[in-house]
This record gives C-alpha cells, structure tokens and sequence, in this order.
C-alpha cells in the first residue's frame, strides 16, 4: 500500500511495518485491494516511509534506518531516483529521528531489502501524480509525456520542473497514468556503479558525525573506567581534578566517575588527575584458559556417528573480537527536568530512546533522539552505552554534554563479539558425507543485579538490543547434501558486554564448517572445489563457486609456502563464494596476496557498494582468522588500541581484490554481513594448505 498525505506539497508514504506478507490463502481485505491513490491520510503515520517533492525541486525521503558507511542513503537514493527520473543530486535522504513506533532497525543485511519496495512505489506513485499535473496544466494526454531530469517534458519540448508542480500533484488523487514501478528491463540507475551521494561530503569533512556537532551548552565529556570488567567504583579523591583548569564538573556514574570540561584536552587531564580506589569487578579471577576450558566443557556431546563410516573431526575455538569502529563512540545529550534530548548514531533507535527515557526517569514521549551517521559499526551501535551514559552524566551534571569513549574505552569495557568453542565431526562412507554434527558453545551476557549502565543496561532493569542471533545452525539451512545434519549448542554465562558482531554467528560456525569441508575432500582424496561442486545443494551456490574457480584461476602452480583456499557461503537470500591466495612462507606473518569473491544477491542496487561491503568483509576474514582478538587477563581485556589489537592494515591487505556480482533480476537479498564466513574460511584453508597444518584457534596468532 502506497498513501496520499495532506500536505501542500506532493507528499506519499508506504508503511514499513514487519515487511510481512499476507498468510497464504487469506482472504484479501479491503485495505489490500484498494488502489493506493484511492487513499488519503491526514497526517504522517510514525511507521511510514515518507517521500516529499519539495518547491526547491527537490525529492526528500527522512530514512528510518542509520548511515553507518554501508551505503544504505546512496542505495534508497538510486531507488527514488530510478522510479521518479530524477537526478541524483536532486535526492535528499536525511536520517529520521527515533520514532515511537515502527521499524527503525538497521542490522541483519535488512534495509536495502527492506526498503526496494515501498521506495521504489513511493517514488513511482509520485512521477505519476507530478505526470498527471502537468497534463492537466498543459491540456495534454497524460501518457504523450514523460519525465527526466527531475521535470516533466511534453512532446514539443516544454517542461516543467517538478518542484513547480508539486503543490498541483498533491491535489491529485487518480493519476491518469500507470502507479507501477518499472520493470527491471527499463532500469536505468539500479544496477549501474554508482558513487556514494555522500563521497565528497565525507573525504572533505563536511558530513557531520555526533563529534562534529555544536549543540548550545554541551561542553566534553570522558570517564574514568575501572581496570576490570564489571569494576566498582569504591572512593575518589577530586580535588584536584575539579581545581584544574577548563574542569567544569566531576560526577559519579555507574561505570566510573564522569569529567566535564572546556575542552576533551582539559576533560583527559582531569580525568587522569582523579585519585580512585576500585574493586575488583566479577570475572578478576579469570583469564583466557579458564574461560577456554569452560566452554570446552559446556560443548554438547556429538552423539554416536553411523555404523561403518570414518570420521573427519575438529574443534574450534575463537577469541573475543572488538568492533573497533574508526569513530569512537560519541554522544551528545542534553537532559533537562522535564524533556531530554540526545543526538547519537544508532542502530535501534526506538529502543534507545525507551531505555533512555526509564534511565533519566521520563516519559520516553519527553525524550527526543535524533539519529546521526556513524563512522563505521558492523553492530556496535545495536548498543547505546554511550547513550545512557551521557543522559545520566548530563542529568547529574546538570547541563548538556558530549561524552566521547575513547579507544582504549570502548576496546576495554565496550561490546565484543563473544568467544566461542566448535566441535564438528563429518562422518563420510563409500565416498559421500552421511551424517554432519555441530555442537558449539558461546560466552553468554549475565549481568548480576541493575544499574549498569555504562556496560549498556539502563537503570530499572531495561536491557538495550542486541541483534537476535541468525538462527539454528547454519548447516541446517541444508548448504551441502550431507545426509542426516544435526547440531546443539550450550553456553557459559559471564559478566561480559558482548554484542552482536557482523555475521553474528555464522562468522564463526560457518567458518569452522568450511574448514571442514576442505578436510574432507582431502581425506577422500578429492580437490576441495570439485568436492563442493558435487555436494552443494543450491544452483547458485555452485555458479559463485565457478565464478571464483575461473576468475582466481583456482590449481594455479604456487611456489612453496604459498597457496589458495576457498569457501562459500549461503544466508540473507544471497549467496557468495570466495578464493584466496596466501603467502605463509612465514607461517607467523602470513599475508594475503589476492582475494576473489563472487556474490549473487539477486538485484544489485548499487554494484559499487556491494563491492565495498565484499572488500570489507575480505578484511574482517584476514583480521579475525589472523590476528585480531581480544585476550581476557585476570577479568580485565589487555588490549587497549589499534596498536595491540591487531586489525588489518594497508600492509595486511590483498595486493590484488576483485569482485564478480552476479546478474539477476530478481528483489535484492542481503549483502552486508554475507561475504564474513566466507572470507574467514578461505583464508583458514588457504593456510591450511600453505602451512600442511590443521588451524584450529583463531586468530591464528592467539
């Protein structure tokens, strides 16, 4: 369904609620059998995607969703463009406040799929009305005119901009021509390499991050953490600090105790000036051993394989990892006694401002938060930590602040992609798998009692969001024609901030299954890529695979210590293969040298986006499976920075990355988080294989 608003300017809206189709055999109701330019509502619904034709001729649509460098504002931007034909330049795609209900989530490689449809039919509804108008005014068939460049052009040549006819269009309830969105044959901007409509605005700094913004009053803010996880804050001496220069105020937090000041140089000062006693937080006994030996034990037991097949088995185990997004954590908040306001880029936005509202004690319809772009996530920002932590800082402080984590903050007490422990056996007979098990266990979150909230829980017991996890076991979604497939999994609750990491779980199960499949195909002495050939399930699955093959010319002659290695991957009603190349002649400083990927995610909005996200999940894979994690020493994490914390860098990266999408015409699947798995896999058996060895922790150097 597609709306007419009552607005002076041409204004349409689609609902964006669960994007959930009717039951199949339902009887239709008359709301769905309607036209949707029968329909006029009298104001904008809160869970409607609303485009406005504005007398600048310009086309706006305020995104429900978060701008976290995944290129979502460029994909809805191309979508309106496409179906309205105007100039991409001439689309505006601000982000929506929170909002009290609705669908504002972004995660789970949902939006561009979420939002291909009501987009699409907004803006072609839209260039129906704005045909129609002009007809009317020109005394014209309706269907002898068309549109480009953001006008509507007759056949000897006049045209109108849109924006002059706007406030006629609104007026329109039954355009004289066709409401339906173009057929895939007819794009002319889905489809083709596009560059982000953002670009110039980030690489010159004029896009403003939470960072940027210079809200009346808010002066910088930073926290004193304790040395653990989960540590309390038992006295501080601040006298000092407050006698310092630039030091507006010192409060106590949950998590520690807050500095305001002039400046963030004044605010760290001060902060480092702070004389604290801590006690220890709840995990002060524990360190990565025995929280590894843990999980071992709470793995489920893998049950009994079929009578007369052999055995290919491993266990896997994968340390903690940060986010660690460029831009730190910040938030801006002004707390008042009866309204607040927060500025801050998220995720879950409505969730946010609930949680926020019951930590500073309001009626979330006295909390307004406003969504701004972030640099980076990969769901770090699903949580709202800084959030809360800023609302309360600025309640108790009495004035607005804006409270930055630093790195060593978010590293330290910030959200990490829980450890985990695989056991996987893949039971194989006269030359085909018969039977594959996967049992696992995972750190689970446990907080004891409330008011925790610079981990990330509000006050009164209100948890923020975290990512539902992707499901059962990724080998149940049938990947590979391996007989009977079964998996269980069990967990150990600790005192950790975790969150949801990109690809959630499939990052790490799908990789160690595919660490597997290589083991396998070498045990039956078959070459991992034919193996999979005649295992995989799904047609598309085997033309990524192909694709990657011939592209990376897959049995190429290496010399020794170096070699190639390959997965796939299968989620998000998309696809993608990738191929590796490493280079292990030092087998502690190995580096890839090339990466191949293939992905078939049906239609590709903008190829060029999809691109990057392909790229960054090949340097997530390098990273995770190589080098970047987290150790737990003593209930504290160790690392602190990029300089221990060893992500990918430029020396790290592939001297050669291609990217093959794969045509289709059918809805957009997900791409975000789909190439993780994959990468990660290829990169573990390209090393594999470099090596002779059988990698079983990661990263590899833990």
């Amino acid at each position: 369904m597609v709306y007419s608003l009552a607005a002076s300017t041409l204004t349409v809206a689609a609902p964006l609620g669960c994007d959930a189709a009717p039951a199949e055999g339902a009887e239709p109701t008359a709301a769905t059998t309607r036209r949707p330019s029968d329909v006029l509502v009298t104001g904008a619904d809160e869970e409607m995607l609303v485009l406005e034709v504005t007398e600048a001729n310009k086309v706006v649509v305020r995104l429900p969703r978060v701008e976290v460098g995944q290129g979502v504002t460029t994909a809805v931007a191309m979508m309106i463009a496409e179906e309205l034909d105007v100039r991409l330049a001439d689309v505006d795609i601000p982000l929506a406040d929170a909002r009290a209900k609705g669908n504002q989530f972004t995660g789970g490689s949902s939006s561009v799929r979420s939002l291909y449809g009501p987009a699409r039919e907004l803006a072609a509804l839209a260039r129906a009305k704005l045909v129609t108008a002009a007809a009317r005014r020109w005394n014209l068939p309706a269907r002898s005119l068309h549109t480009r460049n953001t006008k509507v052009i007759a056949p000897d040549g006049r045209s109108a901009t849109f924006g002059s006819l706007t406030a006629s269009a609104a007026r329109i309830t039954r355009p004289a021509v066709s409401s339906k969105p173009k057929p895939a044959s007819r794009h002319r901007v889905i489809g083709r390499p596009t560059t982000r409509i953002d670009a110039r605005d980030i690489v010159t700094g004029k896009a403003k991050y939470a960072g940027d913004l210079a809200v009346a009053g808010a002066k910088p803010t930073v926290v004193a953490r304790p040395p653990t996880l989960g540590g309390k804050l038992v006295s501080v001496d601040s006298r000092v600090a407050r006698a310092m220069p630039g030091v507006h105020a010192v409060v106590k937090v949950a998590g520690g105790v807050a500095v305001v000041a002039e400046s963030f140089h004044h605010a760290f000062k001060a902060r480092d000036a702070l004389r604290i006693t801590w006690a220890p937080g709840p995990l002060a006994s524990l360190s990565d051993a025995a929280i590894r030996s843990r999980l071992r034990a709470a793995v489920p037991r893998l049950g009994n394989p079929p009578s007369g097949s052999a055995q290919t088995e491993g266990e896997f185990e994968f340390a903690f990892v940060s986010h660690a997004p460029m831009e730190v954590l910040t938030a801006v908040a002004d707390v008042r006694a009866g309204h607040a306001e927060i500025w801050f880029s998220s995720q879950t936005p409505m969730d946010a401002r609930e949680s926020i509202a019951s930590a500073v004690g309001l009626p979330s319809s006295k909390v307004k938060v406003h969504v701004i772009r972030g640099g980076g996530s990969f769901g770090r920002r699903l949580n709202y930590d800084a959030a809360i932590e800023a609302a309360l800082i600025s309640k108790a402080a009495r004035r607005p602040v804006k409270l930055m984590w630093s790195r060593a903050d978010d590293i330290r007490h910030g959200r990490m992609r829980p450890a985990s422990h695989h056991r996987i056996r893949a039971s194989h007979a006269r030359g085909r798998v018969v039977a594959f098990t996967h049992v696992m266990a995972s750190v689970s979150e446990s907080y004891e009692g409330k008011g925790l909230s610079a981990q990330g829980s509000a006050r009164d017991g209100v948890t923020p969001a975290v990512a539902p996890a992707s499901g059962p076991l990724p080998s149940d979604s049938g990947l590979y024609n391996f007989g009977r497939v079964s998996g269980d999994s069990g967990s150990v609750e600790l005192a950790m901030p975790l969150g949801a990491w990109r690809s959630v779980d499939s990052g790490t199960m799908r990789t160690a299954e595919e660490i597997v499949v290589d083991e396998v195909a070498r045990s039956l002495g078959k070459d991992p890529i034919a193996f999979r050939r005649t295992t995989l399930r799904n047609k598309a699955v085997k033309a990524v695979l192909d694709k990657v093959a011939d592209a990376g010319d897959w049995g190429r002659t290496l010399p020794a210590g170096q070699a190639q290695g390959v997965a796939v991957h299968e989620e998000y009603d998309s696809c993608v293969a990738c191929l590796v190349e490493i280079d292990a002649t030092d087998p502690k400083n190995p580096r890839v040298t090339k990466v191949v990927m293939a992905a078939d995610v049906g239609t590709a909005v903008n190829p060029r986006g999809l691109e990057a996200q392909l790229m960054g999940t090949a340097i997530d894979g390098i990273s995770t499976v190589l080098q970047a994690g987290l150790h737990i020493d003593r209930g504290a994490v160790r690392e602190s920075s990029y300089a221990d914390f060893h992500y990918a860098r430029q020396r790290h990266a592939p001297l050669r990355f291609e990217a093959h999408i794969m045509p289709s015409r059918r809805e957009p699947g997900g791409a975000g988080e789909l190439g993780v798995p994959a990468a990660a896999g290829a990169v573990a058996n390209a090393y594999a294989r470099a090596t002779g060895s059988k990698p079983r922790r990661f990263p590899l150097n833990f």
